[in-house]
Parts: structure tokens; sequence; C-alpha cells
């Protein structure tokens, strides 16, 4: 007579319940069980704080594996693209600043571009309004790149790179904040050019900022790039090969760690890119740690793009097209209270001729009609390709705005990292695309 494992099995709310007696509990359980292989399944977010924002992952698990994940997103979504279709072409800047919110001067350049191209402009611009354009979007393509260092490296248990890429990322927000008066959301760059030049304190902080930031780098890679941890959490991690970025649409960092040197500004260049020297930097292992490389190679770069377009300030100009029926006025002068125009600036507006005076009244209330049409026009971004295709039906507001938003893009390749890895690489390989969920729902 052989003896019984287990005692006999009773139902209960929970399902069947054994009790074991003895011999090996995977072998008992194994033929019996019926839930031994269920899966279970995990909600990360929307509040993790690893998810870069309000993203929410669905994760089935088989133990530490990840055998599924799904990307669930719109938890911020805020109407910008049907907002725009309420607003004037130029009060649109005020909105597509808003949508990723680590690289708002992005969002405006390749908005304004593509009104430029709809009014036949982009050739009036001036010099030194892209000079401009450009030196702001390379000091904010680095602060997004150290907010991205500061925050992967916080999730992947490094936190003194947090407070190190916070640190500099805020001299950067004060460089902004000299030239637009604002951190963030800036509205700075217009249809036409930029809304005010460059102060002279700003050169200064900024060139301040080219001495610093070499040797801050030096002391990042100091930080990570020798320590086996790190190196372990990132190697091999998340791979994503340039097969699979290509068939998911993923751009930017992702796509050059893989070893493709896909860059607009090289590609298709604008804003007068073709005129600088600076190289795409890649990485073959498609990894995390790849991407890692990519984005601390791409500061470095940017940083020689930033001492370029400065030294080119030195060269005086206008930062406004000349036409008064569609330029902005970019000779603003700050009131005594810190806000709106300074009573010198309106006497001078309404000093000017009755004509003048009309074009200002109209361009602020009324806005300048864009004649019908659409346009796409693409800039690389640090998360990848931020594109804008813009409708225009003749009017003084837009008639569609679409972003080809690379946050929202590049999420879909979260499942071809994730899946089959450990749920501990899903963080890393999550933070390693850099999704900004502003821009992603906007």
């Amino acid at each position: 007579m052989t003896t019984s494992n287990y005692a006999a099995e009773r139902e209960t709310t929970e399902g069947k319940v054994f009790t074991v007696t003895g011999g090996d509990w995977d072998t008992v359980v194994s033929g019996t069980d019926p839930i031994n292989d269920e899966r279970i399944v995990v909600n990360m977010g929307p509040q993790h704080p690893s998810t870069h924002g309000v993203l929410r992952l669905i994760l089935e698990l088989e133990g530490e594996t990840v055998r599924e994940a799904r990307s669930v997103i719109g938890y911020l979504h805020t109407g910008i693209e049907k907002n725009l279709e309420y607003r004037t072409w130029v009060q649109g800047s005020t909105f597509v600043t808003r949508m990723d919110y680590l690289s708002p001067l992005f969002n405006e350049t390749a908005y304004a571009l593509a009104v430029e191209k709809l009014l036949g402009i982009t050739d009036d611009v001036t010099e030194r309004a892209s000079v401009i354009r450009v030196l702001m979007m390379e000091l904010n393509r680095i602060s997004s790149h150290l907010v991205w260092l500061a925050t992967t490296g916080m999730e992947l248990g490094a936190i003194s790179i947090m407070l190190y890429g916070f640190r500099e990322r805020e001299y950067i927000l004060d460089i902004f904040e000299t030239i637009t008066g604002l951190r963030m959301n800036h509205a700075y760059v217009r249809p036409g050019g930029v809304a005010q030049d460059v102060p002279d304190d700003a050169i200064v902080k900024i060139r301040n900022f080219l001495k610093m930031m070499p040797k801050k780098l030096k002391e990042y890679e100091d930080l990570l790039s020798g320590q086996p941890i790190w190196t372990e959490r990132t190697k091999n991690v998340a791979v994503l090969d340039v097969t699979g970025c290509l068939a998911l649409g993923v751009t930017g960092p992702v796509l050059r760690s893989a070893g493709l040197a896909w860059d607009l500004r090289k590609t298709m260049p604008y804003c007068g890119y073709e005129t600088y020297e600076f190289d795409v930097p890649t990485h073959t292992d498609g990894d995390v740690w790849g991407r890692y490389l990519v984005r601390l190679a791409e500061i470095r770069e940017s940083l020689k793009l930033v001492e370029q377009a400065v030294d080119r300030l030195a060269k005086r100009g206008p930062v406004m097209v000349s036409d008064k029926k569609v330029a902005w006025p970019a000779q603003l002068a700050i009131g005594v209270d810190g806000m709106g125009n300074s009573l010198e600036h309106v006497a001078k507006i309404m000093g000017q001729s009755m004509e003048s005076l009309i074009h200002h009244f109209k361009l602020v209330t009324e806005g300048f009609r864009v004649p019908p049409g659409q346009v796409y026009v693409g800039i690389e971004s640090p998360r990848g390709e931020l594109g804008v295709h813009a409708v225009s039906d003749g009017g003084t507001r837009p008639y569609r705005v679409h972003y080809r938003e690379p946050s929202f893009v590049n999420l879909q390749a979260l499942p071809a990292m994730a899946e089959g890895g450990l749920i501990a690489d899903v963080i890393a390989g999550g933070a390693s695309l850099d999704p900004v969920m502003g821009g992603c729902d906007r």
C-alpha cells in the first residue's frame, strides 16, 4: 500500500487547497495543482515614479520574467493640438511649448518652422534668429539629457547622479530665464524669428557654462562608467537592434545606440545646421549602456554647437523678419512691475506711423492670415524626430496641427525590449527610451 503525499484536497473560495505531508513540493504541486503555472499580472503605474510620469505598464509575469508588457497612455492628455485650432498662429507657440516639458524650445521651433514654410518666408528668417534658435535648442538638449541621466541614475540606485544632474540643469534654466524671462514654457521662438534678442549678461553665463560643463561630464563618467552595479544594470539589458528600431519607427539616441547615424540635423538640415561642425555619436550594442554613452557624447557635441553659435552672435542683426504684417514685436521692454511692456516701449509704438500702429493692433488681436496648404517639418529633438504637420485653410487660425511626437512612437518599443527579460530591467529599459508623457499624450 502506497502512502499519499498529501491529504485529500478540499474546495475553498480560493480554489483547491492541499495539505502536503511529505515529498518534493515542486513534484507534488506540478502534477496536481491546476493553478501552478498561472501568471501574475502587475500594474506598474500610472503613479510609479520610475515610469517617467503618468505611464501605466501592465506586466504579465512568470516568476520575475516578463512574458507580456502593455503600455497604457493618455493620463496626461491636455488637448493641446485641438486648442491650437481656436488660437491665432502666433498664440500657438504658447500652447506647443507645454507638450514635451523637458524640451519646450524644440516644440516651439518645429512649430515656427512649419508656420514659416506655410507663409513662404523660410528664407526671410534672419541669420541671427536662426543662430539663436540653434543656441537655445542645443542648451535645451543638454538640459534634457541631464534630466534623463539624473532620473535614470536614481531609478537604478545611483542617488548622487540625480543631485548632480539637476544641479547642472539649474544653470541652464538660469540662462533660459535670463534670455526669455522664464525657466520653461517660454513661447520664445515665434513664427518669423524669436521674441527678443539675447542680452549680454546671458552670453557671459553661457561662456561660463561652457568652461564648467566638460569637467562635470568627466565626473559623471568617473561616477558611473566604471561602477560594477551600473554596468551590470545597463549592459545587455533591454536590447533593441537597428532592425527592431526601424520596424517600430524608433528614432533619436535609441536608434543611434543601435548603430545607425540618423540625425535630422545632418540628414535633413534646418536652421543652418549644415554650417556647423559637429559629429553624430553612435554605438553598436543597442542596449541601455549604449544609450547612456550616446547621450553623454551628444552633450559634448551640443557644447561644441553652443560655442559656435555664441561666437556667431558677435555679429549683430535683427531677430525677426522685416514684414510688419507678420513680425511679432521683437524689441520688447519689460515694465517696472516685471510684467508687460514698459511705458517707453508703448510710447514708441504709439509714436510711429498710423499704419504701424494698425498693423500692431491687428497682429495682436486678429493675427496674420496664412495661405491655404499643408506642410510637414521634422527636427531632431532630444528624443528623436519631432515632426509638425500643419494645415491652413487660409485663415488666422490653424485648421489642424498634428505632432509626430518621438516619446509616443518610441514607447512602442517597450514590449519588444521588456518581454523575456526580468521585471527589474523594465525600469532600466523604459528609462532608456526617455519618454516624456506630456509630449506623448499632449
